[in-house]
């Protein structure tokens, strides 16, 4: 149960139009409160309402439920991660087997760099069940395709120019980005692991069956 105090600060109402701008505010407040606890369940509505200075019925006019903010804030959690794979990628040049590295390199970075979201994004602790809420089974299942797709852009890419071996870019491409996952965990939750120093480049290599050189 919220028993902190209900009263909230006072905040400008918006102008005629602007209801856009305080969705934007809810979803900012509870990625901050996520960021500051490491758990998704100090996300609820009235914690919400009392970040962002308003009474936790306006929320409502936005998100159903806290499973829609949580939603919310997952999608904006990719979209933050896609924009980051993509600037590695432009960032790296023609060379695709680089481009894959520093692809797969600006994942790892994400992981490390917003724990608590990247464990969000894949925990699914928020959504234990779609009974109930107003989060439909699609709204999950989409989520991350875009990151996917440029995984097995670049794995495509190595394959197309001799630089990786693959009968099944897809299938691969889902085999590198589980290994890509298993290493964010395994370096979040075992800190104390003496990790080899190329462990990254080598579990990219084999599961990009990448060529040497």
């Amino acid at each position: 149960m919220d028993d902190e105090p209900t009263t909230t600060p006072t905040r400008p109402r918006n102008r005629r139009g602007e209801g856009a701008r305080l969705r934007e505010e809810i979803v900012t407040a509870a990625v901050e409160l996520l960021d500051e606890t490491g758990n998704e369940g100090a996300i609820t509505l009235r914690s919400v309402a009392r970040r962002v200075g308003i009474a936790a019925p306006s929320i409502y006019r936005h998100f159903p439920d806290q499973p829609a903010i949580m939603l919310a804030v997952v999608k904006q959690a990719f979209d933050q991660l896609e924009a980051q794979l993509r600037a590695a990628v432009d960032a790296a040049g023609e060379d695709p087997r680089r481009r894959l590295f520093a692809l797969c390199h600006a994942y790892l970075g994400f992981a490390q760099d917003h724990p608590e979201r990247y464990r969000t994004m894949f925990g699914g602790l928020w959504m234990p069940a779609l009974q109930g809420t107003s989060v439909t089974a699609d709204d999950m299942e989409t989520l991350g395709d875009a990151c996917l797709g440029l995984i097995s852009e670049a794995l495509d890419d190595c394959v197309t120019t001799g630089r990786a071996v693959s009968s099944d870019v897809s299938a691969d491409a889902v085999a590198l980005w589980l290994g890509l996952h298993g290493l964010a965990h395994q370096r979040a939750v075992t800190v104390a692991f003496p990790w080899p120093p190329d462990i990254a480049d080598r579990v990219i290599t084999a599961l990009a069956h990448l060529k040497a050189g």
